[in-house]
């Protein structure tokens, strides 16, 4: 009998999934590319609306300069943190809190250093001092909120007159509140001396570098004599006002 060889079984070839599936990847990616792209030019990823609320002096257009954010921004490169730290850069502001919501709003809360004293600018414009040592343009609208003393006769770059905002702040505003002027009177013992007017008609010579430990001993008189003349200095003395009238009689004859 005649044997016949065996012929080798074709194999059918395999399906080609690996390429398959890098080619549904590749479209995957292409696609989530494009939607991302059409995104972040669309309207949605934009900052839409920025609200200021909780200053008193600091413009609001000034606030949103200084948080480094506007409308037309995009919402997502700016975080809430880093707005804030933008924010507490400016010696103005004491603390800032940013909340955002999506789509585009950003909500910024700030709160600014104390006022504890105004003062009259050369231009006649009131500026307000802060606990910072910053001052601030004021208007006259706020004239009623003035319960803080006015600063008068003092330069620009006096460095008593940032020592006195120092000690003012540090100071209980229950204890400044009769204060209405301080003025600058220095003397070669007390370069620092400054004069204090009072509303209720005292006057009142001390030293800044003194003040904050001579201002309780300011309060005791006040509620308990008639209105005069106070030093405190080294020595404390006080004078009522007739009597200085008289005195400056008996000088004279």
């Amino acid at each position: 009998m005649e044997t016949h060889a065996d012929l080798p079984v074709l194999k059918e070839p395999e399906p080609k999934k690996k390429s398959n599936v890098r080619l549904i990847v590749i479209l995957v990616i292409l696609f989530i590319a494009l939607l991302a792209v059409i995104f972040f030019n669309s309207p949605l990823s934009k900052v839409t609306d920025v609200q200021i609320s909780g200053t008193q002096f600091i413009n609001s257009n000034d606030v949103i300069k200084y948080a480094g954010v506007a409308v037309g921004d995009s919402y997502f490169f700016s975080s809430a943190s880093k707005i804030e730290g933008n924010l507490l850069k400016n010696n103005s502001i004491q603390q800032a809190t940013v909340t955002k919501k999506f789509p585009g709003q950003i909500k910024i809360q700030v709160q600014e250093y104390k006022v504890v004293a105004f003062e009259l600018a050369e231009n006649g414009d009131l500026m307000a001092l802060l606990a910072s040592g910053a001052s601030l343009l004021t208007s006259s609208d706020r004239m009623q909120i003035m319960d803080k003393p006015i600063l008068t006769g003092w330069q620009s770059d006096d460095l008593n007159k940032k020592e006195l905002v120092k000690q003012l702040s540090t100071i209980d505003s229950a204890l400044l509140s009769d204060i209405s002027e301080i003025s600058p009177i220095p003397s070669q013992a007390f370069p620092d001396r400054i004069l204090i007017y009072t509303r209720t008609k005292f006057e009142i010579i001390t030293a800044i570098s003194l003040f904050s430990e001579k201002v309780v001993t300011m309060n005791g008189v006040i509620e308990t004599q008639s209105p005069g003349r106070l030093t405190l200095l080294l020595a404390d003395t006080f004078v009522p006002f007739p009597q200085i009238g008289v005195a400056e009689n008996e000088e004279e004859e």
